[in-house]
């Protein structure tokens, strides 16, 4: 369907969940010192459309693992950040706490670099994609640089796409992935009841954040998840009342992440949810019609369409609690 321009009352940017930390490695110039930097904080960036229904509610996105927050923006499709799934809510993008333009602490990479603490099992684990890894596991194509035919991904783009892969720092951290869940519970706490949308690896990190947060969370959209299975205790304690849509695209079978056991999972937590008397659907794509799509549905060039599903979905499950007057 067309588009018109989103016409925006506010945009701006801010951190939640930043903290200070006491390191003796810290230094910009000479001989590494004493000092504080700050960690673990959620880089956020926000646009609040200027006509929307004030009783909608924002939309959180969350990127997956090792992308930035660019993923929902223009590349040259409109991607989700423009007039499509945020022409009508409220909408805040984020970054992840140790990814893109989150603060991270360098402290264990400068203790490798003196001699006295020249221990490789220091050395922090940072994810990276290659190019030609990205291309395979993301379901772009079945060998590199080569696509599927059909695929909806804009392959013009890719050398745009490659440039924000960056390293994803998680694992460099005690309890990998807790500052996320932590970072998203503050921005909860900052902008009130939302919805939380999430992909890939953060997938886990939405469940995560409506638990922790079940009176602010307004539902859930987990696109193409690594994980979906809340516990049982959880699922009647927060799913019975919070909704969850998840969403996965086309050529299962062919990447290295087993695509088609973790759409398995999430089915099988969609069936628990409405068992418990809650509300839930799993949607595969290829199921209803919609063929090409990649891993980064929000990239792709049907990706409006897409908007066009989740929205729909949004809006009657979120009505059921939602006041009309």
């Amino acid at each position: 369907m067309s588009r018109t321009s989103l016409l925006l009352a506010e945009q701006g940017s801010f951190f939640v969940n930043d903290q200070s930390v006491a390191t003796s490695f810290a230094s910009g110039y000479g001989t590494p010192g004493p000092g504080h930097v700050s960690v673990r904080g959620m880089y956020v960036q926000y646009r609040v459309p200027l006509e929307r229904d004030h009783r909608a509610h924002p939309v959180i996105m969350v990127p997956g693992a090792a992308h930035s927050g660019k993923p929902a923006r223009r590349l040259p499709t409109d991607g989700w950040v423009g007039p499509s799934i945020s022409c009508e809510r409220a909408f805040r993008s984020t970054s992840s706490t140790v990814r893109a333009e989150a603060a991270r602490d360098s402290t264990r990479h400068r203790r490798i670099g003196r001699s006295s603490e020249g221990d490789a099992a220091l050395v922090p684990n940072f994810w990276q994609f290659t190019n030609e890894q990205a291309w395979t596991i993301f379901r772009f194509g079945p060998t590199p640089f080569i696509p599927y035919e059909g695929m909806q991904f804009p392959v013009e783009a890719q050398e745009q796409y490659f440039a924000q892969l960056v390293p994803s720092t998680e694992a460099s951290y005690p309890r990998a992935g807790q500052s996320t869940i932590d970072a998203l519970a503050s921005l909860l706490d900052r902008v009130g009841p939302a919805v939380v949308l999430v992909h890939s690896l953060s997938g886990a990190h939405g469940i995560s954040a409506a638990i922790a947060r079940p009176d602010l969370v307004k539902a859930v959209v987990s696109i193409e998840s690594r994980s979906c299975a809340p516990s049982d205790a959880d699922v009647q304690a927060v799913f019975a009342r919070i909704p969850l849509l998840t969403m996965f695209g086309d050529f299962f079978g062919t990447d290295a992440d087993d695509r088609p056991g973790r759409m398995a999972e999430c089915i099988r937590t969609v069936e628990r949810i409405r068992a418990a008397g809650g509300t839930a659907e799993n949607i595969h794509l290829p199921d209803r019609g919609i063929l090409g799509n990649s891993h980064m549905l929000m990239m792709d060039r049907n990706n409006q369409v897409l908007a066009d599903v989740i929205l729909e979905r949004l809006r009657a499950a979120v009505a059921k609690d939602t006041p009309t007057g």
